[in-house]
């Protein structure tokens, strides 16, 4: 069995040990990676939620995650690092929650057709999204996305609705 094979093996044993306990705290697995760091190697899981998590999220979600690796057993005896992180803006968009929880950010998409836009993402649902391009809606299922990609926007003016809340 090669290494990759039996890294990825792992990493499904570790999501397998993980979504459940996480689940049960409201959020969702988005990433889990394993990779070798010296002697010991790293194990990082990315959650995420409608609203976002904060760092108490983080911390439960840690002991969560640590307990449920030892309790099966999921990395071994090899000797690991724990990292648990909320999900950051330069992963792609790939999930219909992902298009819902970045409502109203700026996303930069390639479609499967090699064009490339610049939207604000308005009504999105399980099968595509409403892009303001340029002030006018754009329509685009999802699986017309080659790639999507938040960005990350400086001084952006607020509307009324972001001043209220």
């Amino acid at each position: 069995m090669s290494r990759g094979h039996t890294q990825d093996a792992t990493r499904d044993r570790i999501t397998a040990a993980v979504s459940e306990p996480l689940g049960a705290l409201g959020l969702d697995v988005e990433a889990v990676e394993l990779t070798p760091a010296g002697k010991r190697r790293l194990l990082r899981v990315a959650v995420d939620r409608d609203g976002g998590v904060t760092l108490d999220d983080i911390a439960e979600a840690t002991r969560e995650v640590s307990k449920a690796i030892d309790d099966t057993d999921a990395m071994g005896e090899a000797p690991y690092t724990l990292e648990v992180t909320s999900r950051g803006v330069d992963r792609p968009l790939t999930m219909p929650r992902h298009w819902r929880r970045n409502h109203d950010r700026l996303v930069k998409v390639t479609t499967t057709g090699g064009e490339t836009l610049t939207g604000r993402i308005g009504a999105s649902d399980e099968d595509r999204v409403t892009l303001d391009v340029s002030g006018q809606p754009r329509s685009i299922g999802y699986d017309e996305v080659a790639k999507a990609l938040v960005q990350v926007e400086f001084n952006r003016r607020h509307t009324e609705t972001d001043e209220e809340g």
